[in-house]
């Protein structure tokens, strides 16, 4: 069998397959909207779908996409559908899909300049061409002391900061000195899980983070984080670090950041700044004032792979001074030394992340950027920002809802005025319809439904379409 000759795929029948599973992803996003949004399988269901025990000769790959048809389908939740307005957008596009297509093809391991220079440098010039797209200060770029960096996530990004942070705020000793207990973390009440993950992987442990109040906005108070750093610095704490937020997970709430800058720059504390989602929305200059302060802090991330057409994973994380990340996380075996490393005249990205080995995920990202250019990205979230903005006016148009927050961008929270019950009665109707997806938080300690729009087909029509099936099912519970 030809495919199967000596136990590899021929190119011959990659060919043939590989044409079959780009048709079966264009049928896919043509018929996407056929799917009912969330899976409606139970726990087991797909397993129990599987063959017990793995095959003891090799199979046609054509029953394999036939199986992945009949039993893994039903159980995918599709995150690309226009009708996808739960947790962030995850929005991938063709371009991205190809770029990784070409990375998984070529198949390299990217640790380190020598084991594929572009990769390198690729990754370097995208991270530069994306600080010039979104304006980011200058201090972040690698034509300078600073530069950018892809990681799988903004959780790996934060752990990163907060390793650099840790080494620097106890002079690179506390791996040996036992000073992790001594350190403290801040964030605010509305920052990410990732933060406390951070904390305990850091070997600090949670009782070290501080949970900062925030205002009526749901941002973080300025004043009142100055007091518990100086609060914790009478007890001969030692803070290391400050995580502020652009876009909150649950109400996209914005971090003051000059405010938080300043105290920063006066206790000298690392200052990271999480932009996850919304940093993707600075492409657009009517934005960009969610970064103001920016030029005060320490490092940065945003992940293209919620709302810039890149599919996960894809963090871009910078930071102003590379040396401290380096001196943070390099160590040099003898296996790894080589002539280009020792030069000093090049990036060896393992030195600026958590695991040695790399992917090639620039390849995607420029991709991306090519594709749609600057104007094209500005174009979808405009738009996405526009369709908020619009289901915002909906919901303070209708007597039997309100916002729960401002919508700076692209995620309305709101609630039915009769209490909890009703919202989760709500939400629940709304996904087990098939016919979209949204997911919930609570704020000001009330049970409050979030709207995300940014999936890459979501238009005028499907959030409408969300609107008058939320006011169906509010209909029937009065």
């Amino acid at each position: 069998m030809d495919e199967h000759h000596n136990y590899h795929m021929s190119p011959d029948a990659f060919r043939k397959y590989g044409r079959m599973v780009i048709d079966f992803i264009a049928d896919y996003y043509e018929q996407i909207e056929t799917y009912p949004v969330l899976s409606r399988v139970k726990p087991g269901d797909i397993r129990n779908a599987l063959p017990p025990a793995p095959p003891q000769k090799g199979e046609d790959l054509s029953q394999m996409l036939e199986d992945f048809r009949r039993q893994i389908m039903p159980g995918i939740t599709h995150w690309q559908s226009p009708n996808f307005f739960a947790f962030f957008p995850s929005n991938t596009s063709g371009p991205s899909i190809l770029g990784d297509l070409l990375s998984a093809g070529l198949g390299i391991q990217g640790m380190m300049w020598t084991t594929s220079p572009a990769a390198t440098e690729l990754e370097t010039h995208v991270l530069d061409w994306l600080a010039e797209m979104l304006d980011l200060p200058q201090r972040f770029k690698s034509t300078g002391e600073g530069g950018g960096v892809l990681q799988d996530s903004a959780s790996s990004a934060t752990l990163v900061a907060l390793l650099a942070a840790r080494e620097k705020a106890t002079q690179y000793q506390s791996n040996n000195q036992g000073l992790n207990r001594k350190l403290t973390v801040y964030t605010s009440t509305q920052g990410h899980s990732s933060i406390e993950k951070a904390v305990r992987i850091a070997g600090l442990g949670s009782a070290q983070l501080r949970h900062i109040e925030v205002d009526d906005a749901f941002a973080m108070r300025a004043d009142s984080l100055w007091a518990q750093i100086r609060a914790d610095k009478q007890k001969g704490l030692l803070p290391a670090m400050v995580a502020a937020t652009v876009g909150t997970t649950s109400s996209n709430a914005m971090d003051p950041l000059e405010a938080i800058g300043d105290v920063c720059q006066a206790e000298d504390v690392w200052l990271h700044v999480d932009a996850a989602m919304s940093g993707t929305a600075a492409i657009c200059p009517e934005f960009r004032t969610m970064h103001d302060g920016l030029h005060q802090a320490d490092s940065y991330c945003f992940n293209p792979h919620k709302w810039m057409f890149t599919n996960f994973d894809a963090d871009c994380f910078y930071v102003a001074d590379r040396r401290a990340l380096v001196q943070a996380l390099s160590i040099h075996p003898e296996y790894l030394k080589n002539q280009a490393s020792e030069s000093g005249e090049v990036f060896d990205y393992r030195d600026w992340q958590i695991p040695l080995g790399r992917r090639f995920r620039a390849l995607k990202l420029w991709f991306v950027i090519r594709h749609y250019g600057i104007e094209g990205l500005q174009h979808h979230i405009r738009k996405h920002v526009d369709l908020a903005r619009q289901f915002a006016r909906w919901v303070q148009e209708a007597a039997d809802f309100e916002l729960a927050a401002p919508v700076p961008l692209n995620l309305v929270t709101f609630r039915h005025k009769s209490g909890d019950t009703v919202n989760q009665k709500l939400l629940q109707m709304i996904n087990d319809s098939g016919k979209a997806y949204l997911t919930h938080t609570v704020l000001d300690g009330q049970y409050t439904l979030r709207l995300s729009v940014g999936q890459a087909f979501t238009e005028y029509e499907h959030v409408q379409n969300v609107w008058r099936l939320i006011e169906a099912y509010a209909g029937r519970l009065r």
